[in-house]
């Protein structure tokens, strides 16, 4: 049997639109293919965004800016010592980007310079940090991508 050429557009159009059909149910089925936004309400954090700017702007301004190490128990996050830790208000928000259930924030009460995130809720990987914090009506935001 001889294919002409007529034939062979129209199979080379079936064999495309198979490959096509392929991806599209393999994307939209498939949870490795899954991917979340960043925040589900988007435009509104966008109008906010000066706030931030606002905070990242003091924050960088300090002499002595907000530190992170990771230590045996866990993270250790270090305020600066030149204000006093007991006025020091806020939250401290943890974002991996790979997965939305891992995501965390704790507000931060103080009893020394440090707050500690223990080692059990920190798994290996890419992680992003905000803290978010306050002294005496000054709002600071200390943001870093890391990798734990």
């Amino acid at each position: 049997m001889k294919i002409n050429w007529g034939t062979s557009i129209v199979i080379a159009f079936i064999g495309f639109i198979s490959f096509i059909m392929y991806f599209v149910i393999t994307v939209n089925t498939d949870e490795k293919y899954d991917y979340d936004l960043v925040t589900d309400e988007y435009y509104k954090e966008e109008l906010r965004y000066q706030t931030t700017i606002d905070k990242e702007k003091n924050s960088k301004a300090l002499k002595q800016n907000v530190t992170w190490q990771k230590t045996e128990k866990g993270m250790l996050i270090t305020f600066p010592d030149t204000f006093d830790y007991k006025h020091i208000t806020g939250k401290l928000f943890l974002y991996r980007p790979s997965n939305r259930q891992l995501d965390f924030e704790i507000p931060i009460s103080l009893s020394s310079y440090n707050l500690l995130i223990p080692d059990n809720r920190m798994l290996d990987g890419r992680w992003n940090i905000y803290v978010d914090w306050e002294y005496q009506n000054m709002s600071y935001l200390f943001k870093e991508e890391l990798i734990y």
